[in-house]
């Protein structure tokens, strides 16, 4: 231990004596660089071979899957307005069916009212034909009889106002004379 304590001893007097950094002694300069080159040159082989090819194929592959998720958003979007175009023209026939379909129905109603209309239509002139042959046949009945009833008529008020008894005969005449 001895030994070692002046080898010790002698570096830190030697220090001491030159009175500056060891770094730029020019004593130890050539192998500092060597030790630089050294140092250096792995460093430089490290990341030649194994770091930057990392960092570049990490790079790469983003930049590659960053190109396949735009490609894939791309036909995503394509399929999308596919989709919506496909939608409208559902739609479109859709509303085009259901107008039919509301126009169909709407015509056969029509038609069915317009027929049941002329149902009616026939009924009502039918009965209105029957309701003027029961009139006129009313009438032609009152017309008949309506002679009679004047005649009894006549011969009532005569007989009863004027104390006057008529025949037949002679009521009749005074209704012609009346009639014409």
């Amino acid at each position: 231990m001895a030994a070692e304590t002046k080898i010790v001893e002698d570096a830190t007097k030697a220090a001491e004596a030159s009175g500056g950094l060891p770094q730029l002694d020019f004593s130890t300069w050539s192998s500092q660089i060597f030790w630089l080159v050294i140092s250096f040159g792995l460093l430089y082989l490290v990341l030649w071979r194994i770091i930057l090819p990392r960092i570049g194929a990490g790079i790469s592959e983003r930049g590659d899957r960053i190109a396949d998720d735009l490609d894939v958003a791309s036909q995503m979007q394509k399929e999308a307005e596919e989709a919506s175009i496909a939608y409208e023209r559902v739609l479109a026939n859709a509303k085009a069916k259901a107008h039919n379909i509301a126009e169909t129905t709407r015509k056969s109603v029509d038609a069915d009212i317009a027929a049941e209309v002329e149902t009616a239509e026939a009924s009502f002139a039918k009965k209105q034909v029957v309701a003027d042959e029961r009139i006129r046949d009313i009438r032609r009945e009152a017309l008949s009889n309506i002679d009679n009833v004047a005649k009894d008529a006549i011969s009532a008020i005569l007989a009863k106002f004027g104390n006057v008894k008529t025949t037949a005969a002679e009521t009749n005449s005074a209704i012609s004379k009346l009639k014409s």
